[in-house]
């Protein structure tokens, strides 16, 4: 009978729930291995064929890793929360809660016919209340420390979604999600005080198995600077203005003072007759947004305030101007101007006329370009001769001893905007009283969950649905008749995705987060894989809320993720008209190299999958078509995993029949064993085989490079079809190295083997290395350099190589009537004839 995996597939995945398989249990006489994937949003499109690529890879390590005696967590659950559910239940009018409860059960559904080794038994969304809980007593703890609190601040505002966003979540002025505009307005916010942790956000860095790309982009986005702060009296006035600047050596070429048009000082030290401009320019830079102002190509304009501030290193007077091109974010909001030696400096000094002095020595015309580089001082009074480094640190002593300035660090990184004005989110467990102070809901009350609404459209103004909920929000301090209004703001979707991996460990404590065991057993994460576009979102939030939970003690490491595997992604064929309109790919067909939909000429692209575009492939459809085991194996076969490659439902076919030839293998046509399966003991060849492929498969699987090792298990797979007899304990080898990757399958060879119940738990197959070597190998024989022949003989030959080159009859008509004048032997590879 032919391989059948709509009979064998269901077969396996109910025998795997109802033994509870995979079921994880706290076992320290085990090593432990903790994989986990990027839990999915649950979305109403459900699956496509690109989201098991990394669960198809973390389960094939899982699989291997219980072969090999480990005791393996494998979680799975669902970030429910969020914007894109709140916009989904605008549109269709079904309320959030019910659309998420349907969005779960289909994705489960699809997961879990892919046959995943998940411990079920730890499913968890972040909209349940028992997680909900624990979210908020997190925000409790934050808020104790003093890491939670509020502020007026400039915020990222989106009109099309009437909602605040991130910095992270901002690119290019536009939401990174939706690609909507963004806007900046002045909003009462909760912030969370992830500055405080920033060296330590760094420092750990050092020590992950991560991607060296993605911890960079921490790095960058966290950007410490080292320098110094040195104050700027205000000529002819009162005042002081700050700036921050990592070459305090270039103070005596410092020419003028430029503050942010958000500078609190900047209203007190404008002249009269330059109030009018200053303002004029300051409401220009408001409609601008900080990455249009910081755009290093963007012509550098400003406004001069008609102020002066003095140089404390040579007592000159510095002009003062407003520029956007500095941030009130950044910094101090003010900076001392060195056009000499910083890029944008100088072009601002050329724009207008101001002086530039060099104080570094270098060849370049600072007329012409300013040097950025190191070298002796000049034109620097006390710090001549010196060279650059040298006088950096005097000049920080300078300062500190003439009180002017100090030594100071900076960050790019800023505390975290954590409020959001939407409703399908955790509220925010605080009281606001009547003398305008805040207080937190005891623990005992938590949790607090989003109340009943109808209407849950965010607002234009910024008020957050919830306030809607007027006997919700009018409460009481618990245990008391004090009257209170609860918090409106809801957290972020990020807030429950910063802790999920901890409470997998733990999912039905109802006492605390997590118990110190548990904890304590399975952190840190061993192997974390998902998107590398959660680098300074997810992970580095993620992060911050470890180090707080380390420190109050819920945790006992410092870090949460210790090995981090950015997948690729897979892409799909589109098609659209000159339009942009795009069309279904059923719709469309190929005439003589060109695309057409009816009569209508397309474009023929491969883009990222999605529902506006029309390509998205269901895994759905391509399991009913060959199987899920086919689907796993393809998308390894695809490519390296971290690389992005193109969907072809036709290659699925492909694997399909490895997957068929594998089963002829073992079964014959009626479904009985293969005649040539025999009880014998396996030749040279084949044997050498056997321990070739657990070698190269083995070390695959662990530098997990699953293209190549499936591609080894159809070598092996079209040896063992040639074979006259098939050794039974060479197909056994087999079916359990194709295990990982194809495990309905492989469970269902294993029993018609002859074996009992799961192979899940049977050791993983070893290697001997003496019997991988092959008894011959090729050699190649070079003339003058260039390979002019290859043979084979006996492996590893040395001495003896050179005289079995020169035995060949093709060696020997090369060299006919050549003058030999130097033999070169490279033992095990090859001989060289220079020759006259």
């Amino acid at each position: 009978m032919p391989y059948d995996p709509r009979a064998i597939e269901p077969k396996w995945q109910a025998y795997w729930a109802a033994h509870d398989t995979f079921r994880a249990e706290i076992d320290p006489a085990r090593p432990k291995f903790y994989a986990l994937d990027m839990f999915p949003y649950p979305s109403g499109a459900g699956l496509h064929v690109g989201h098991p690529l990394g669960y198809t890879a973390t389960d094939i390590l899982c699989r291997y890793k219980r072969m090999r005696g480990f005791n393996v967590l494998h979680p799975m659950g669902w970030d429910s929360f969020g914007l894109p559910a709140e916009r989904h239940a605008m549109r269709t009018g079904v309320h959030p809660a019910i659309t998420t409860k349907r969005n779960i059960e289909t994705f489960r559904g699809q997961v879990q016919r892919l046959g995943f080794s998940y411990d079920w038994s730890r499913e968890l969304a972040t909209t349940d209340a028992s997680y909900v809980r624990w979210t908020q007593w997190i925000f409790l703890k934050l808020f104790e420390r003093g890491l939670a609190y509020q502020a007026e601040v400039a915020v990222n505002w989106c009109p099309a979604q009437n909602a605040v966003l991130a910095d992270e979540e901002v690119k290019d002025g536009r939401y990174v999600e939706t690609g909507d505009p963004v806007v900046r307005r002045m909003m009462r916010q909760w912030m969370l005080r992830i500055t405080a942790y920033a060296d330590r956000l760094l420092q750990g860095l050092d020590r992950l198995d991560w991607p060296e790309s993605l911890k960079a982009m921490q790095r960058n986005w966290i950007g410490r600077s080292e320098g110094a702060e040195i104050g700027f009296p205000v000529h002819d006035g009162n005042g002081k203005i700050i700036t921050f600047t990592t070459r305090p050596e270039t103070l005596f070429g410092a020419t003028y003072i430029v503050l942010a048009p958000e500078h609190p000082l900047l209203a007190t030290i404008t002249m009269p007759e330059a109030r009018a401009a200053v303002a004029a320019y300051v409401a220009q830079a408001e409609a601008l947004q900080e990455t249009e102002r910081v755009d290093a190509g963007r012509e550098k304009t400003g406004v001069f305030t008609g102020a002066y501030a003095i140089n404390p290193a040579t007592r000159a007077r510095l002009p003062i101007w407003v520029a956007d091109y500095v941030l009130g974010s950044y910094g101090t909001g003010a900076l001392m101007a060195v056009p000499a030696h910083d890029t944008r400096d100088h072009a601002f000094a050329r724009i207008h006329g101001l002086p530039i002095i060099r104080v570094i020595e270098s060849k370049e015309d600072i007329e012409q370009a300013a040097y950025e580089g190191d070298g002796p001082m000049v034109n620097s009074g006390f710090l001549n001769g010196m060279s650059s480094e040298e006088a950096k640190q005097v000049m920080i002593a300078w300062l500190q001893e003439n009180r002017v300035g100090s030594a100071k660090v900076t960050y790019r990184l800023r505390d975290w905007l954590f409020s959001r004005q939407r409703y399908w989110g955790e509220p925010i467990p605080m009281l606001h009283l009547e003398d305008g102070s805040v207080m937190p809901l005891p623990e005992e009350s938590l949790p607090l969950l989003p109340p009943q609404l109808d209407d849950y459209a965010p607002t234009p103004d910024g008020e957050p649905p919830l306030a809607r909920a007027k006997d919700w929000v009018l409460t009481t301090v618990p245990g008391t008749d004090i009257a209170a209004w609860r918090e409106t703001n809801t957290m972020p979707q990020w807030a429950g995705s910063c802790w999920y991996y901890l409470r997998f460990l733990d999912p039905h404590n109802e006492r605390e987060l997590v118990a110190k065991e548990a904890e304590r057993y399975w952190m840190p994460v061993d192997l974390y894989v998902g998107g590398a576009e959660h680098a300074v979102l997810h992970l580095l939030y993620a992060r911050f809320w470890h180090k707080v939970l380390h420190d109050i003690g819920v945790v006992s490491t410092e870090e949460p993720f210790q090995r981090l595997f950015n997948q690729g992604m897979i892409l799909a064929h589109s098609y659209r008209d000159a339009a942009g309109r795009y069309y279904e790919p059923s719709a469309v067909v190929e005439q003589d190299g060109r695309w057409f939909a009816g009569s209508v000429e397309v474009h023929r692209a491969v883009e990222k999958m999605s529902k506006s575009r029309l390509n998205v492939v269901n895994p759905d459809d391509v399991v009913d078509e060959f199987g899920a085991d086919a689907v796993r194996l393809y998308e390894m076969f695809m490519g390296p995993l971290d690389a992005t490659k193109p969907w072809q439902t036709a290659g699925v076919n492909g694997v399909r029949r490895f997957l068929d030839r594998a089963w002829r293998i073992v079964c014959d046509e009626t479904d009985a064993l293969h005649p040539a399966l025999r009880d014998e003991a396996p030749d040279a060849n084949i044997l050498r085989l056997r321990h070739q492929t657990v070698k190269s498969v083995t070390e695959d699987i662990e530098a997990m490079r699953f293209n190549t090792a499936v591609a080894r298990l159809m070598e092996m797979a079209n040896a063992l079809t040639a074979e006259i007899v098939r050794p039974r304990e060479i197909v056994e080898t087999f079916v359990l190295l194709l295990s990982p990757f194809a495990p309905h399958i492989a469970e269902e060879l294993w029993g018609k083997l002859g074996n009992v119940g799961t192979l899940a738990f049977v050791t993983w197959p070893s290697f001997d290395a003496a019997l991988i070597q092959d008894e011959t190998q090729e050699y190649v024989v070079q003339i003058n350099g260039k390979v002019r022949h290859r043979f084979r003989a006996a492996a590893g030959l040395s001495d003896e190589l050179l005289t079995a080159a020169r035995s060949k009859p093709e060696v020997m008509t090369l060299l006919e009537r050549k003058i030999i004048i130097k033999e070169i032997v490279v033992p095990g590879r090859l001989v060289n004839f220079v020759v006259g």
